[in-house]
């Protein structure tokens, strides 16, 4: 079987599956159909808005299913339909046994990370939150567990000192998609031999997980280490974001964004959490072990902004603190 004659359908979301989908298109592989979420309203105006996957689809012509419930007769059937040799997910959700077992050659799925390690709804995040070197993209099977079928191909990528999330999840996003090409033509080609994960682990104890993040995960805990602040900030920026409150003499607190920061280890005998500011050009709090200087700092009700332009128009009063 070639390329050309290789019915593929492609189930994703969000950009960062986009780019797989363009590089099968563009690549002139036979993507016969498109499963994306269903559509939702967004913003003030409660607008509907349309999953990047959608947008793109629409752009190329390409057939669209968004079921609300992935068991749903009708789904099935049209799924069917489409008489797919292979299916492929890139962030999209979990399937059931009857939709990822329907194609003859399978379902494989794009992971974020170099599996075993971080499985999971967030695995960029949680490595960078983790302070890891490294991640990479992993393509393996879908099976009953979530993130746990056999491994197809793996492809490592460092991560940087001072990498934020949004860096590494656009690097992942292009490595991604020429794994996913480099996937289907070691399928085409019959070259696959994908080993099952308990090789890859010695102990279950030592693998991470990357659960889903929540508003309160988000929230930084100043009685950690400079270093741990400091790979919390950048493992949640630009999104969702690191936060926590300021507390000024006389006001209420307020809840405050943290985008990025610097890190110095020199230890400070200030109480956890003191501000200390110029109110011109610098802005940074006291940790356990070190200070962390604030970068980029939000605001309530206003848009990040860069230290220096926010201190412009905003004073911090004196025994302000973050806690």
């Amino acid at each position: 079987m070639n390329k050309e004659n290789l019915r593929i359908v492609f189930m994703g979301t969000p950009d960062f599956a986009v780019e797989s989908l363009r590089v099968l298109v563009e690549n002139k592989y036979n993507v016969v159909g498109v499963i994306t979420m269903p559509d939702k309203p967004s913003g003030r105006g409660h607008k509907i808005q349309y999953s990047a996957v959608k947008e793109y689809a629409l752009k190329q012509n390409l057939p669209i299913l968004q079921p609300e419930k992935l068991k749903d007769e009708s789904f099935l059937t049209e799924l069917k339909a489409w008489k797919a040799d292979l299916q492929i997910v890139v962030a999209f959700r979990m399937l059931p046994e009857v939709v990822w077992d329907m194609p003859p050659m399978g379902t494989f799925n794009l992971h974020a990370s170099l599996l075993p390690q971080y499985r999971g709804a967030a695995p960029i995040n949680w490595a960078i939150m983790n302070g890891d070197a490294e991640t990479g993209a992993t393509t393996f099977f879908l099976t009953h567990e979530i993130d746990t079928g056999k491994i197809i191909q793996q492809e490592k990528l460092p991560i940087g000192p001072d990498d934020n999330v949004g860096k590494i999840h656009d690097e992942l996003m292009v490595m991604g998609a020429q794994l996913v090409k480099k996937t289907v033509d070691l399928l085409l080609d019959d070259k696959i031999d994908a080993i099952p994960q308990d090789q890859f682990v010695k102990n279950e104890n030592d693998l991470k997980p990357a659960p889903k993040i929540f508003k309160d995960t988000c929230r930084i805990d100043w009685t950690q280490s400079v270093e741990r602040i400091y790979n919390h900030i950048r493992g949640l920026s630009p999104y969702p974001v690191a936060w926590t409150e300021l507390y000024s003499p006389d006001k209420e607190p307020v809840t405050v964004k943290i985008y990025s920061a610097t890190i110095d280890k020199t230890k400070t005998l200030l109480p956890i959490g003191t501000i200390t500011t110029d109110n011109k050009t610098f802005l940074s709090v006291s940790c356990t072990d070190g200070t962390i200087h604030i970068t980029q700092l939000q605001l309530p009700g206003k848009k990040a902004m860069n230290i220096e332009d926010l201190l412009r128009g905003y004073k911090f009063a004196e025994q302000s603190i973050m806690k």
